[in-house]
């Protein structure tokens, strides 16, 4: 099911980006000099289609460190759980062991049928 989505997604996806790439092969100028447009002091000419495909890749980068610093507290909470959890489990590991008399163990949950 998995690879059918892909497919389904990708496939057109890619046909976009091939068309974009085709249709935008012309250089232009990225201008990174706002005060001073008739002749900046930093210019880069690249294809439009490569402006294009590095912009979405930064948006790409920076939406995923956002979500991954957002996601930061339930990270730590999992941490924090499964260190108790293996605290749980050894001592319970351990009380079984110490208390192997039947004398010292709980008596069975009996339930009755109603």
């Amino acid at each position: 099911m998995k690879k059918i989505l892909a497919v389904v997604v990708f496939v057109p996806v890619a046909i976009v980006a091939v068309a974009l790439s085709v249709a935008n092969r012309h250089d232009v100028a990225l201008s990174l000099d706002p005060f001073n447009a008739a002749d900046p002091a930093v210019a880069i000419a690249m294809p439009l289609y490569a402006l294009v495909f590095a912009a979405v890749a930064v948006g790409v980068v920076i939406g995923g460190v956002a979500t991954w610093l957002g996601q930061g507290r339930w990270r730590r909470q999992a941490r924090r759980l499964k260190h108790e959890a293996k605290d749980m489990r050894r001592e319970t590991a351990q009380y079984r062991a110490s208390s192997t008399s039947p004398a010292t163990t709980l008596p069975a949950v009996r339930r009755d049928a109603a």
